[in-house]
């Protein structure tokens, strides 16, 4: 079966993201700002990279290499005509990170942000092995009773996630990355206007 976010369109995605009653957009810049420049790492794996939102954060003097991820070959080719800036250090690699990741490379420093609930926790434990970073930075929404996509004009383009969505809660993913040798080392939480909150949960291994 096909991924769903393949089908989803880049437009529709940050159009939604980006409503004044859902608010991600600009949350998930401000924590990856953050996120991008908290630790002493030369390289970066950026997970469900979509269009590129935070890039702008990235200091070429700081980073060797920034690998964007994503399952979506449309949203990977849209970052780099956005970003043409960072050519030389900027490496998109498309990948369904549910299956195979032998081939992902090395990186210090690991992004997650809105994308464990999309490939579960046993395939976010396979790709960090495998990437083996120094640090992890998650990014996990936390839901109320509205269900995990907010209400908006774009709702029907995510009908399909339906099929792929994992409910988070951070002390569970605390203790999967416990077990692959990871210890939480700081926690802060980013309040949505429709009554969700983004957790951000930074690991250490």
């Amino acid at each position: 079966m096909e991924n769903p976010w393949v089908s989803i369109d880049l437009r529709d995605y940050e159009n939604h993201m980006k409503l004044d009653n859902v608010m991600q957009l600009q949350t998930l810049n401000k924590m990856m700002k953050k996120q991008l420049n908290t630790y002493s790492v030369k390289s970066v794996m950026i997970l469900g990279v979509a269009g590129g939102n935070g890039l702008e954060h990235i200091k070429p003097e700081k980073y060797s290499a920034v690998y964007g991820i994503d399952v979506n070959p449309e949203y990977l080719c849209e970052v780099k005509k956005r970003y043409e800036a960072l050519n030389g250090i900027l490496k998109c690699l498309c990948v369904d990170l549910t299956g195979e990741v032998s081939g992902l490379p090395a990186a210090d420093l690991i992004i997650a942000d809105l994308l464990i609930e999309y490939i579960g926790y046993e395939c976010f434990q396979a790709v960090v092995r495998q990437v083996k970073p120094k640090y992890v930075s998650c990014g996990i929404q936390i839901n109320t009773g509205s269900g995990f996509v907010s209400d908006s004009p774009y709702l029907h383009a995510f009908d399909g996630l339906n099929s792929v969505h994992h409910q988070m809660e951070s002390g569970e993913l605390a203790r999967i990355m416990d077990m692959i040798g990871y210890n939480e080392i700081f926690t802060t939480e980013y309040t949505l206007p429709n009554g969700k909150k983004l957790v951000q949960i930074d690991f250490e291994g």
